[in-house]
């Protein structure tokens, strides 16, 4: 009765004081207790969740998004000490490669998605998924303002506040339209999985439009022209995807309309597929004859001061510019890779270690490795320019053959590394750059702690000892584009270009091997198969 009594009190004081507010959970184990327990607050009419006084002393990393940049680097973080917070509106990982594949049902939405609660519940580690829209970034007080999605709000609550140490937003970013008049108002995107879906039920609802028996032949024309606005990768690979679509299947179900669909492929630029390799570009085109930022980004570009912008702005760590303990990754950043100009005098003075005010090749060769892990950009140089040695960089500034004992001055090193900066290129906004940056990022969350004993970067040239982590280096894995009649353009490194259908089994084995689970390894393969054997769904679900 005594034990029954005090828990009456303690519901009471629940009931009496609800600002307590605090979860009490009790387990039993052989006579002995274990309490725990959580606290809530509220702060301008959001709810505040605070962890217990034990969880507390764990750094808290919140993540945002779960794209190939936000999953990838939460697949990859292992530190136990970290407490992670993933919020993003959509609970699952779309693999956007295929979304091409998608719109004409030669794949299933579900064999493309893995959900996030699956890949969170196999972490060794504290990580809980809240299915929510950031909607602002406090950057001073740390927090994160979000809303949960309308249609999971039940019990009238929809705004929720988190803390975090660290930030980590990879929210990707808007469609570019690149300013084509009418495609805003008139086109379907591509992005999302529930993109594809659309556009698989528009072009079957095309198609029974126009086999209406009121529709003129004009009409049906006008209704079977198909526009693919884009000339990159996924443009190229929808209108592939489109065509096979039509000629494979849809003629043998539609056959009165048959002659009278076109595909039509738009391009601003001077040639389709025109980051591939020439020969890929030429083989594509004989065969065939993003607006901004998301507001919420917006927003904290202005508390940042980095405005005019239409991606956040980093370091080669993919720190914010700014924010020390805010890092952007994917499609809504971009690097601002350091130029080698701006810190000329610094470098100088690093490698003249007797202060002579000279250099020799000598002197230099002992900081070239820091000074290409600092900046990329003279390892390129060095390689474009077929430089074998700092001796043929330095005797551009001399214009004699380099010796071991040849020294220069700081007006001729400037001259020697003055055209090096032009060799910087922005990343693509590709899913491969997504991913490796990621992987990049969760390597350096796991490493942190020791990293502050033991840096592992480069040397400092404006400062003392070395940078805690390596610059994150893009490396390009190679790229693919589909083409219809299972052929395919493979670009891989070392200049080898492949074009047909060894290329497209080729792609087949990548992008399964590439899925998150062996589910949607298994489910990819079998859609494949069915589309082989019995061709594709053109059913309008």
């Amino acid at each position: 009765m005594r034990g029954f009594s005090v828990f009456q009190r303690v519901s009471r004081a629940f009931h009496d004081y609800p600002s307590l507010s605090k979860l009490l959970v009790v387990f039993t184990v052989s006579g002995g207790g274990l309490v725990a327990y959580a606290e809530t607050n509220s702060v301008n009419g959001a709810q505040i969740i605070n962890s217990s006084e034990v969880e507390s002393k764990k750094k808290k990393v919140v993540v945002l998004g779960t794209g190939w940049a936000g999953t990838s680097f939460l697949r990859n973080l292992k530190d136990p000490s970290y407490e992670v917070s993933v919020v993003s509106p959509r609970n699952y990982f779309a693999f956007t490669p295929l979304l091409p594949s998608v719109t004409c049902g030669t794949v299933e939405a579900r064999s493309i998605v893995e959900p996030i609660r699956n890949i969170v519940r196999k972490k060794s580690m504290d990580v809980r998924f809240c299915e929510a829209e950031c909607i602002k970034i406090d950057v001073e007080n740390k927090k994160v303002y979000c809303r949960s999605n309308q249609n999971n709000n039940l019990d009238g609550e929809e705004d929720f506040v988190v803390d975090y140490d660290y930030l980590v937003i990879a929210i990707g970013a808007n469609v570019n339209t690149f300013n084509t008049p009418g495609v805003l108002e008139n086109c379907h995107f591509l992005k999302e999985v529930e993109d594809a879906q659309k556009i698989r039920r528009t072009v079957i609802d095309c198609f029974e439009r126009a086999s209406l028996p009121t529709i003129s032949d004009e009409e049906k024309k006008r209704i079977l022209h198909f526009a693919v606005v884009g000339g990159g990768p996924t443009g190229v690979e929808f209108a592939a995807e489109l065509h096979d679509f039509v000629n494979e299947d849809l003629v043998k179900i539609y056959p009165g309309v048959k002659d009278l669909v076109k595909i039509t492929l738009l391009e601003a630029g001077d040639h389709i597929l025109n980051m591939f390799d020439k020969r890929i570009t030429a083989f594509a085109e004989e065969k065939f004859q993003r607006e901004g930022t998301r507001p919420v980004i917006k927003d904290f570009m202005k508390q940042i001061g980095q405005t005019n912008r239409r991606a956040l702005a980093t370091d080669e760590w993919l720190r914010v510019q700014g924010c020390g303990n805010v890092y952007a990754l994917g499609d809504c950043a971009t690097i601002n890779q350091r130029k080698v100009m701006e810190d000329i005098s610094a470098i100088f003075s690093k490698a003249d270690k007797d202060n002579s005010g000279t250099l020799t090749v000598k002197e230099f060769q002992e900081v070239i490795d820091d000074i290409c892990e600092r900046y990329p950009q003279v390892e390129l140089y060095l390689k474009n320019k077929q430089m074998g040695n700092i001796a043929d960089l330095l005797k551009v500034a001399e214009g004699d053959k380099a010796k071991e004992s040849i020294e220069m001055n700081i007006e001729q090193f400037k001259t020697a590394l003055s055209e090096v900066d032009s060799q910087m290129k922005n990343l693509p906004a590709t899913a491969q750059v997504a991913a490796q940056q990621g992987v990049y990022l969760a390597k350096c969350f796991n490493r942190m702690e020791e990293s502050e004993k033991n840096p592992e970067g480069p040397m400092r040239f404006r400062g003392s000892g070395r940078h805690r982590f390596r610059p994150f280096r893009y490396k390009h894995l190679g790229q693919f584009a589909p083409l219809g009649g299972e052929e395919t353009a493979a670009q891989l490194p070392g200049d080898w270009v492949s074009i047909g259908r060894s290329s497209q089994w080729l792609w087949y084995s990548v992008y399964a091997s590439k899925q998150v689970s062996w589910r949607n390894r298994a489910l990819v393969v079998s859609d494949w198969g069915r589309r082989f054997i019995f061709g594709r769904d053109s059913s309008r679900i």
